[in-house]
């Protein structure tokens, strides 16, 4: 009988790849309730292989319990270790105790919040950590459509005018009248400023309640292609003073969105409007459009009676749907994450996705954002320099 003779035994070559944790911290901002992603959009980035922390009621606004997280695969933990993470997600402006947990060279996908209190303070810090920030609603495909932003801004129109028909309807706080009328009494008036994806949806939400929908915009061409889109009944005008005016004066509801030559509504033109229209200012600089009238921020939770017989200007209106925007925001999320998992970090992700090139404010310390630069009195460094060089 032969002995048996040993074998080589294969030697595994191959080395695992470190699973990237994601970090998602609490809202630190009382006035931002969106988050960023559901319990089943992390059981889908678990499933993938990353690793997920998140702080002990981080989605209370959203209505999720942490234990829907944890059953997700999540793990609830302290706010300092979900800013340790390698990937931490937080829509607001982080304050800035907040930066200096957050690891060097980490990525921080958040909004771009240009008019970001302290935010000169906020962007040193960033640079100082070497935090790669990239802001979501910068972020392009390949097809030039910015996926975050799209959503957001589809979301604000619709919540506006649900609100302004909730608003409208109070008998107690409001008028107490429908939109949209009935057989017999007329519709109400919506005034819209601008014709970009907000304002569709803001239109199409307010014909759906049979409002009567103006929409002025300064680009005809523009405003062209969002008739088109938001189907017939919609009165599209070009931004003429006196069409505006006389629209302004008879409007129940006024809506701004963005512009390429903002419309400014003065005091002046704050005194011809009804005595109780209801203003919303959904572009990034809530009240520049209405500089006359107070802003009110919706997700601080103002109560309604304060406002009675007063012009006020309301900003902030998709954190009123925190929760439709989780959902809307996740899939997103997925494939970016997806994405940068891919390419094995958010340097090669950068260099290899020119949208992602666009969003990046900073990246290793230094400014790679011009309005950054200039907001921090920093040095702008173009972004294609450093990748060329990494």
């Amino acid at each position: 009988m032969n002995s048996p003779t040993p074998l080589e035994t294969p030697l595994e070559t191959t080395v695992a790849r470190r699973s990237l944790i994601i970090g998602l911290p609490r809202c630190a901002n009382s006035s931002e309730h969106r988050f960023p992603l559901t319990p089943e959009a992390v059981a889908s980035l678990t499933g993938r292989g990353f690793s997920v922390v998140m702080e002990e009621k981080a989605a209370a606004h959203i209505h999720y319990t942490d234990g829907a997280y944890l059953r997700a695969g999540a793990r609830i933990t302290s706010r300092r270790e979900t800013l340790e993470a390698d990937i931490v997600i937080h829509l607001a402006p982080l304050p800035l105790a907040d930066i200096a947990c957050l690891r060097r060279g980490a990525l921080l996908l958040s909004l771009a919040n240009f008019g970001r209190p302290n935010g000169a303070e906020v962007i040193r810090r960033l640079l100082d950590r070497r935090v790669i920030n990239i802001a979501i609603d910068l972020i392009a495909d390949g097809e030039g459509h910015l996926p975050f932003a799209d959503i957001l801004s589809e979301i604000d129109g619709r919540a506006a005018m649900v609100l302004a028909s909730s608003m409208m309807a109070d008998p107690v706080r409001g008028k107490g009248i429908l939109l949209g009328g009935i057989a017999g009494v007329i519709p109400c008036e919506v005034v819209i400023l601008g014709s970009n994806l907000a304002a569709c949806a803001a239109a199409r939400s307010a014909m759906g309640l049979g409002a009567t929908v103006r929409m002025f915009d300064d680009d005809v061409y523009r405003l062209r292609r969002a008739l088109r889109r938001v189907g017939e009944g919609v009165i599209g005008s070009s931004v003429h003073p006196n069409a505006l005016e006389n629209a302004i004066q008879t409007a129940d509801v006024v809506i701004s969105t963005s512009l390429r030559c903002r419309v400014v509504i003065d005091s002046e033109g704050e005194r011809i409007m009804k005595k109780n229209v209801l203003v919303f200012d959904l572009t990034d600089e809530p009240g520049k459009a209405f500089p006359a009238m107070p802003v009110i921020d919706l997700g601080e939770d103002k109560p309604v009676s304060t406002i009675k017989g007063k012009h006020y200007c309301f900003c902030n209106v998709g954190s009123t749907v925190p929760r439709t925007a989780a959902m809307a925001l996740s899939d997103t999320f997925i494939t970016m994450l997806d994405d940068i998992a891919g390419c094995e970090g958010a340097s090669s992700a950068i260099q290899l996705t020119s949208g992602l090139q666009r969003a990046t404010l900073t990246f290793l310390g230094r400014a790679v954002n011009r309005r950054v630069a200039a907001i921090a009195s920093v040095r702008y460094t173009d972004i294609n320099l450093l990748l060329s060089l990494s």
